[in-house]
């Protein structure tokens, strides 16, 4: 069914209990997308359109505010993004995209979640390869013949280019051309409303985890999540 159709499974599936976690990854995102650029959200197009994501999700505004005037300031948080790959049970792989201002701590708490379980962190490049970094796209359109023209014209070639079962068009770009793509699918489709908007890593294939194996990956899985700098969990394994 599709890169995007997986996407919005696994955003179901989050509970109420995950908006927390939700609202603090957003404050974070907005707050470096407005430091490393202008605080201004009409003159920073990354600042704009996570703005438009975190209200798509509910962000209560004073969040998303406070998060832009603490940019304006002089403050003391310095955020980065570190990506971690790790080796789970069976041949589960995973990527985790963490936003910090403290990397002794965070890979600390990465580390001692594999620990737990008896599974361990892999280098740069061991996981990853495995992996597509792709932007993927999902709305209502019947402009599918023009919008991939228009892609191709721009020197895209998708990995996905296809309306799905529900009636919505899902397109998949390599993350590089992600800016361009939105560009383009805006140029064609000025109201557009995105279903799905989402950039990370997709496995290029899934494997099956049985039994005490699908037990121990999900308890990584949950201990990973409970980590307050890790913002997203990426993994080759299919999930019920």
């Amino acid at each position: 069914m599709g890169r995007a159709y997986a996407v919005r499974e696994a955003k179901i599936k989050k509970t109420g209990a995950a908006r927390g976690k939700v609202y603090t990854t957003y404050a974070k995102e907005i707050y470096l997308a407005a430091k490393n650029g202008v605080p201004e959200i009409e003159a920073n197009s990354t600042l704009k359109h996570l703005i438009e994501k975190a209200k798509k999700e509910q962000v209560p505004a004073d969040i998303i505010n406070r998060a832009i005037e603490k940019a304006k300031g002089a403050g003391k948080d310095e955020y980065e993004q570190i990506i971690y790959e790790g080796f789970g049970p069976g041949a589960s792989t995973l990527i985790i995209k963490t936003l910090t201002d403290n990397v002794n701590r965070t890979v600390g708490e990465v580390r001692a979640a594999f620990n737990k379980v008896h599974k361990s962190l892999g280098v740069n490049g061991s996981v990853s390869y495995n992996y597509d970094n792709l932007s993927i796209f999902a709305f209502s359109s019947k402009q599918e013949e023009d919008i991939l023209l228009a892609l191709l014209d721009a020197g895209i070639e998708p990995v996905e280019c296809e309306t799905d079962e529900e009636g919505l068009l899902n397109i998949s770009v390599n993350y590089v051309d992600n800016v361009k793509a939105r560009e383009i699918i805006e140029n064609i489709v000025p109201d557009v409303s995105y279903e799905v908007d989402e950039s990370g890593w997709y496995a290029k294939d899934t494997i099956s985890l049985q039994e005490e194996d699908l037990e121990i990956f999900q308890r990584l899985y949950d201990l990973l999540d409970a980590i307050d700098d890790v913002t997203n969990i990426y993994h080759n394994v299919e999930l019920s």
